[in-house]
């Protein structure tokens, strides 16, 4: 048996602003490092041993992830993956999501942040917002950066990665990914075998470590939030 600990980053300048943040990257607030060095002192007390880190590209979950080896007193490097990203919210990118719940209506909004398969409209490339006009990621090819994304679609690159660079070491070790809302949902989905409507309800909490113990045969035998105080509603797998 191994352990898989997924943590969704510390809560961000835009989180605070209720801002669609997606690929744009933003730093913790102080309220998100206190979270993150919370989330390290939770898995410290697991007395576990993290053979394996992984991150996305994206600062807010990188900060969270060195505040969270630094109370495991862990200098091992992390791998660092587009992949991992926050979904793109394309042309709502930036915006308030309060403001645009007045405008649109609160269930159009929720459809755009939640839905599988419903992606908003593009977001245009002059844009300084756009991922092609962020350092971080001039060194992908024009293929990797989107304009937008659906649920699905972040789904197909979190997936495709787990499968082909992270699933495996879960057999020699212990496993910690630091990584987003959606990118998080994504891989929920896929190992509690949610389904796409459920998926909709399932809400991820900023700084609380999602436990999950895996077995050899790669079947889940258990999962839970370490800061039960902050947990939130887990679909039955």
């Amino acid at each position: 048996m191994s352990y898989l600990i997924l943590i969704r980053h510390g809560q961000s300048t835009w989180n605070l602003e209720k801002r669609f943040t997606g690929w744009v990257d933003v730093d913790l607030t102080d309220n998100g490092k206190l979270e993150a060095k919370k989330a390290g002192k939770l898995i410290k007390d697991l007395g576990i041993k993290i053979e394996y880190y992984y991150s996305s590209l994206q600062l807010r979950a990188n900060n969270t992830l060195k505040l969270i080896q630094e109370l495991l007193n862990d200098k091992k490097d992390f791998t660092r993956a587009w992949q991992l990203n926050e979904r793109h919210y394309g042309a709502l990118t930036g915006l308030n999501k309060i403001e645009m719940s007045k405008k649109l209506g609160k269930e159009k909004v929720f459809e755009f942040r939640r839905s599988w398969d419903l992606k908003p409209e593009p977001l245009e490339k002059k844009s300084p917002f756009h991922p092609s006009n962020i350092d971080i990621y001039k060194n992908l090819s024009t293929d990797q950066i989107p304009d937008t994304e659906s649920l699905k679609d972040t789904y197909v690159r979190v997936i495709n990665y787990y499968d082909s660079e992270i699933k495996n070491n879960l057999n020699n070790g212990n496993v910690l990914i630091s990584a987003h809302g959606n990118s998080i949902r994504a891989l929920c989905k896929y190992l509690l075998k949610i389904d796409e409507i459920q998926i909709s309800n399932l809400e991820i909490p900023t700084g609380n470590p999602l436990l999950i113990e895996i077995n050899k045969d790669q079947t889940i035998k258990d999962c839970k939030y370490l800061d039960k105080n902050r947990a939130k509603d887990l679909v039955v797998f």
